[in-house]
């Protein structure tokens, strides 16, 4: 690739926009409405089930117990299914870095390096190079099945789903006509959110500061308090089954093979860490030499990734009570690469960190990734729970609702923003609503879709098809 013929390609907003404008004639804003499964639409549980190759079996009926909690949890759980239905939608051909898993329950509030409380998009498993408008779909679909379950009528609804992409549709207005670096700079302060939910309401603004104050609570001090506990004057992490096991505590034939059994040694914890180290700025590897690893532990998080290797471990520095936890997560393709085609990593851990620190207006300093020398599984690292905070979406009413999808779609926005053609993006979008109305439309149409596959999966389990252990 010509990099300067590229750069100036980019820069030229004014003709990128005409060409967005150019893009209407060929897929109509209109023509992202509907929603109708294809006669050969893949069975949504075999998806699952192909998901499951792979994983630690035995925490199999964790996840899908959780997936039968509701609609919403099958939705959060079922991002292969959504990717599989997004594949044969229609597309620009503007391409973002994409979030991949792009729902309600996958932003949040963290610190940034320098303490500074953040709202952002919070998970990145699923990241990788793709149409920008797969993003959206996915958070408008999620806003309205969500919203039908607290009880909302169903021009609500569609409304809150209208909503969101007008919020996007104007930020991406705005971020096109903003200088490179003050895309890169933009961030979403709390303190920002906390007036909106004010001017919400005044439940809204009690329940956006109860959520501030409780992360700011979350620091890591705080974590290890949670985690760990001490014993004959060592800290060590806690044994709370299923969801926390210390690896010293548990038969490793229950996280892996006999094969992997045979050859793992303390060569290959050296090997991981050492490769971890040399994923990260040269700073953080001699601020992460005062430290050493103490204890490990597997730890069961989340939804659609239970199954998947997550282990934190315990780091002890040079001081009294001197401690760090960081977790490293099994990096597995995205659901969005059998679609999309093989990116150009070296590892899938890589991808996740690149997309994360591509995304974010400002990312773990912790972050880094290792792949496995002896069974060839890719990891990524990063700080466990360090000021972080999510919304509870299911006490929220109407109009907390809409602030809240409005401030995750501005985040959205400038995630793309960053990584994307956006003034292409702007040019297509336009100003009046006709493609805010499109998505209004899909997100319902694929709300139902999800229901019906949310039906398909309460029968898999009550048929012993999928295996299912509720209330963990």
């Amino acid at each position: 690739m010509n990099d300067k013929k590229d750069f100036n390609s980019i820069s030229k907003r004014s003709e990128s926009i005409k060409k967005g404008k150019g893009l209407r004639s060929r897929v109509p804003r209109r023509c992202h409405s509907s929603f109708y499964p294809t006669f050969d639409r893949p069975d949504p549980i075999s998806i699952l089930q192909k998901q499951d190759e792979g994983r630690i079996q035995h925490l199999l009926p964790i996840k899908y117990g959780r997936m039968l909690e509701s609609p919403f949890a099958f939705l959060r759980g079922s991002a292969a299914v959504m990717a599989q239905d997004l594949a044969v939608s229609p597309a620009t051909g503007i391409q973002t870095i994409l979030c991949g898993d792009a729902h309600l329950s996958n932003f949040g509030i963290f610190a940034t390096p320098e303490r500074k409380l953040v709202f952002d998009i919070n998970d990145f498993d699923e990241t990788y190079l793709g149409p920008w408008e797969w993003d959206l779909k996915r958070l408008a679909a999620s806003a309205v099945v969500a919203a039908r379950e607290k009880g909302f009528d169903e021009n609500v609804c569609r409304e809150l789903a209208l909503t969101l992409a007008k919020v996007y549709r104007d930020a991406m207005r705005h971020f096109a006509k903003l200088q490179t670096l003050d895309i890169w700079y933009f961030n979403v302060d709390v303190g920002d959110v906390q007036k909106a939910f004010r001017r919400t309401s005044k439940k809204a603004g009690k329940s956006s500061k109860e959520l501030v104050e409780k992360a700011r609570t979350r620091t890591q001090r705080h974590t290890i308090n949670k985690l760990t506990h001490f014993e004959n004057g060592k800290r060590l992490i806690n044994h709370e089954p299923p969801l926390l096991v210390p690896l010293r505590d548990m038969g490793f034939e229950k996280v892996m093979g006999e094969e992997e059994l045979r050859i793992i040694t303390d060569q290959s914890v050296k090997n991981a860490w050492t490769q971890y180290m040399e994923s990260l700025p040269l700073e953080r590897r001699y601020l992460l030499k005062h430290y050493r690893i103490i204890d490990a532990a597997l730890r069961v998080g989340g939804v659609g990734s239970i199954g998947t290797r997550c282990t934190i471990v315990l780091l002890e520095g040079g001081s009294q009570n001197d401690n760090l936890i960081l977790q490293l997560k099994e990096a597995g393709e995205s659901v969005l690469e059998t679609h999309l085609g093989k990116g150009s990593y070296t590892s899938t851990g890589q991808r996740i960190v690149v997309g994360q620190r591509l995304m974010q207006a400002a990312s773990d300093i912790f972050l880094g990734w290792h792949t496995s020398k002896f069974t060839n599984l890719d990891y990524y690292w990063r700080q466990l729970k360090d000021m972080k905070g999510s919304a509870d979406i299911s006490a929220m009413d109407q109009e907390s609702l809409h602030t809240y999808l409005s401030v995750c779609s501005l985040c959205l926005a400038r995630a793309h923003a960053r990584t994307a053609d956006n003034a292409g993006i702007t040019g297509y979008l336009g100003k009046n609503d006709s493609f805010p109305k499109a998505i209004g439309d899909f997100a319902v149409a694929y709300a139902d879709q999800t229901e019906r596959d949310y039906n398909l999966l309460v029968k898999a389990v009550k048929s012993g098809r999928l295996p299912a252990e509720t209330g963990v």
